[in-house]
């Protein structure tokens, strides 16, 4: 039990990894509660801003798993896997909320970077669509979130566990995370300890 905890209502922290996140959600008092991996598509391509639109303007097209793609369909593919994102993240949410005993009350999730207004920009620029795909899961499961009345948290990846040490005072959070994951059984691994201190991390008072 993290000592100290005066939150009202569950928290979930999130750790995403392409099309899919790790869910960790914890009581006011700092129980888990749940913990649990949802995929936010299926049967469609899981990074159409990094691949299909890397292929609409060039890149890799020496490379063997590369196809030929025009930006017209890149973009239309975007919006097709950011549909079904929203759709996913929607239905993950709505059964994460009626399988756990506690009203949820906020969500943790990874800050988003800046990006390009639109989709043909963030196709165009590298950078951006490095990042792009990773951005549209993260916004998809914010705006889920907000929509069941969650408040959305966005940690810093850098910063979160110290974050999360914060919140809990004068525990180990790293001691505390690896109690939670005994207790929850494997898998416990860096991303399930990352979701569950982002979810730490949100309770702290601001």
């Amino acid at each position: 039990m993290a000592k100290g905890r005066t939150s009202v209502g569950a928290t979930v922290g999130v750790a995403e990894h392409g099309n899919s996140a790790i869910l960790v959600t914890i009581a006011p008092d700092g129980q888990l509660l749940d913990r649990r991996r949802v995929d936010l598509t299926r049967d469609l391509p899981t990074h159409p801003y990094h691949h299909e639109g890397s292929w609409a303007v060039g890149r890799y097209v020496d490379s063997p798993w590369a196809k030929q793609t025009t930006m017209a369909e890149a973009v239309a593919l975007v919006a097709r896997v950011r549909e079904a994102a929203a759709r996913g993240a929607r239905e993950a949410l709505e059964a994460l909320a009626a399988s756990v005993p506690s009203p949820i009350a906020r969500i943790a999730i990874r800050a988003c970077p800046p990006l390009p207004a639109t989709t043909e920009e963030r196709i165009t620029d590298t950078g951006a669509a490095n990042v792009a795909d990773s951005v549209m899961y993260r916004e998809t499961l914010a705006a889920a979130a907000e929509a069941r009345g969650w408040s959305v948290f966005w940690y810093d990846r850098a910063s979160v566990f110290r974050d999360a040490a914060k919140a809990v005072g004068s525990q180990d959070i790293d001691e505390l995370l690896r109690v939670m994951g005994r207790a929850a059984g494997p898998p416990w691994q860096a991303k399930h300890k990352l979701a569950g201190a982002a979810a730490f991390a949100a309770t702290r008072p601001r």
